[in-house]
């Protein structure tokens, strides 16, 4: 198995078209791809025959909170084949996207949200649970929150600049507003 990342507008045909394989396996019907404007980053764990085991995308954008702007990322679309799952692929995937992130200086902050029931997967490759912490996505003018009745989301994040930047957003509402295109990260 090996990892691989390449700028998604830049993700050879073949690996493309399997990861829309995989996102149509867990979410039938969903739109691929991501907003350009969050510069996506697809990063595969590919097995021995070059086949996508697991896959994410990591989104960037800036992000104004508690008076501060911070460059943030996340993580989206995090997929395993149906075949492959139970093997820790995705974990291994997650873990390997969280210290990348982790090692990138032009990363202050790590933020996204997930259902409630996989904050202990996304916590075991290095996650940190921010409590309270509430993702508003969307826009401004249509904006998506975790928080929204029907959802069960919890919000994680991990922070390359130090740990003492995770006071600032647990228990806060974060203003992410990606777009319309990738609505919560």
């Amino acid at each position: 198995m090996r990892i691989v990342t390449h700028p998604e507008a830049d993700l050879p045909a073949q690996l493309a078209a399997q990861v829309v394989e995989l996102e149509e396996q867990a979410w039938p019907g969903n739109c691929h791809g991501h907003d350009p404007a969050l510069a996506p980053l697809t990063m595969l764990l590919l097995d021995a025959g070059g086949t996508v085991a697991a896959s994410l995308a990591l989104l960037y954008k800036p992000v104004r909170h508690a008076g501060r702007t911070y460059r943030a990322a996340g993580l989206s679309a995090v997929v395993t084949r149906e075949a492959d799952r139970g093997r820790g692929h995705g974990g291994r995937l997650v873990a390997e996207a969280r210290a990348a992130l982790a090692a990138d200086p032009a990363v202050d902050v790590v933020l996204f949200s997930c259902d409630r029931p996989l904050a202990r997967f996304y916590e075991a490759a290095g996650f940190t649970r921010l409590p309270g912490a509430v993702l508003v996505g969307g826009t401004p003018e249509e904006p998506l929150a975790t928080d929204d009745p029907g959802f069960d989301k919890e919000v994680l994040g991990d922070f390359p600049a130090g740990r003492a930047e995770a006071a600032a957003f647990a228990g806060t509402r974060i203003g992410l507003y990606p777009g319309l295109v990738d609505r919560l990260w």
